[in-house]
């Protein structure tokens, strides 16, 4: 069971000043081009973890800790971010 990508955007929007869930990212396995919004994100575990919906490989993590937060994009070739 997943969530889609709009469970992002409030952990993203305490790391990011703008909304990334409009951003558009493209998937390094596959080439798929799509919004943040429409990744599958499991958050079973210690953070959340946001998979491709067209191959499900992973294009991107982020835990939160009190202090810190990592985020990791290797599966993600390239993120637009709509600024307006």
């Amino acid at each position: 069971m997943h969530l889609d990508g709009n469970a992002l955007a409030g952990p993203l929007g305490e790391i990011f000043a703008v909304d990334l869930t409009s951003a558009v990212g493209r998937c390094a396995a596959c080439g798929l081009k799509g919004p943040v919004a429409e990744l599958m994100v499991y958050d079973a575990g210690p953070g959340l973890v946001a998979r491709c919906p067209g191959c499900e490989e992973v294009v991107m993590r982020l835990v939160r800790g009190p202090q810190e937060a990592w985020l990791d994009l290797r599966g993600t070739v390239s993120l637009r971010i709509p600024l307006q």
